[in-house]
């Protein structure tokens, strides 16, 4: 029970969030690889982007992100329900709007409401049980420190998505410290890391973080227990807790290659009912992870 209730809190502290308080990502472009147990495979492109449209001189920004994700998943075992096919291949795409802005002793507030499309589209069109809801509510505040590259920031708010696997709001948190000319941490959001910088052109760094992945399933899974009991399957989820190593080198002060390189901590892939509750476990197993890409920031 203990080891549940630490990897829920984990959870917790590294909910994902593309706007934090070591940079905005203007543009990512990625792959990740994670091969499963009994031969099974999951991979995911994934290609996003935030574009601000500053509004006045004082610091107030609107912000338009977009998202798509092509998700793989190979189920090389024998499962228990029929249209086992139907969950190989799942697509993600989403569109948010922001709205940031100063506010007094370098605290600034953000917000952002957006929608996402998620689904194997095993059936006809988008269904409404594809489409997913997403709101947050974030407070930023920057320390100054005379001497650079010193600084620190902490971001603070509450996110919501619904449908989702925790269908409760999840705190955004996060504190990032840049102590030394070649060391700084971050603990929360979107990850809990220690970092080195060997020059302005590579740093290594170790962390654990938070994967994860969510999809309407537009035919729903008749799953039927050891015992007789049938239950209908109407989404998937993945959730991997991951500890790694990664990489970064940068062409540019804004544009850097990344490789992650690391090992699950806790895997699963689930398939669930309208209700989020688990109807057959497909994945438990931890394995390595791999992710790779090109992201230019600010």
């Amino acid at each position: 029970m203990k080891i549940k209730y630490l990897t829920y809190l984990i959870i917790l502290l590294c909910t994902q969030y593309s706007i934090w308080s070591q940079g905005v990502d203007l543009a990512r472009v990625e792959y990740t690889y994670i091969p499963q147990s009994n031969n099974n495979t999951f991979s995911r492109f994934k290609i996003s982007g935030n574009y601000p449209i500053e509004l006045d001189e004082k610091g107030t920004y609107l912000i338009i992100t977009g998202e798509y994700r092509y998700n793989s998943l190979e189920i090389n075992e024998e499962m228990t329900f029929d249209g086992q096919d139907e969950l190989g291949n799942f697509q993600t795409a989403g569109l948010e709007i922001g709205y940031t802005f100063k506010m007094k002793n370098n605290w600034r507030f953000g917000s952002k409401l957006g929608m996402k499309i998620s689904s194997n589209f095993a059936g006809s069109g988008i269904k409404n049980d594809d489409l997913r809801y997403t709101g947050a509510v974030y407070f930023v505040k920057k320390y100054k420190y005379e001497q650079e590259p010193k600084s620190a920031s902490l971001v603070i708010g509450v996110k919501y998505t619904n449908p989702a696997s925790l269908n409760f709001p999840l705190p955004i948190l996060n504190y990032y410290k840049r102590f030394h000319i070649n060391w700084s941490f971050s603990v929360g959001t979107p990850k809990t890391s220690i970092k080195y910088f060997f020059n302005k052109k590579n740093t290594l760094q170790a962390f654990v973080g938070v994967d994860r992945f969510y999809s309407n399933l537009q035919n729903n899974k008749l799953i039927r227990d050891s015992g007789g009991a049938e239950r209908f399957a109407e989404n998937i989820s993945m959730l991997n807790v991951i500890g790694a190593l990664g990489y970064e080198y940068y062409f540019t002060e804004h544009l850097l290659f990344f490789a992650y390189s690391g090992y699950t901590l806790s895997n699963e892939i689930r398939l669930r009912n309208a209700n989020q509750d688990n109807v057959i476990l497909i994945n438990s197993g931890n394995t390595v992870y791999l992710r790779s890409g090109i992201k230019f920031k600010i």
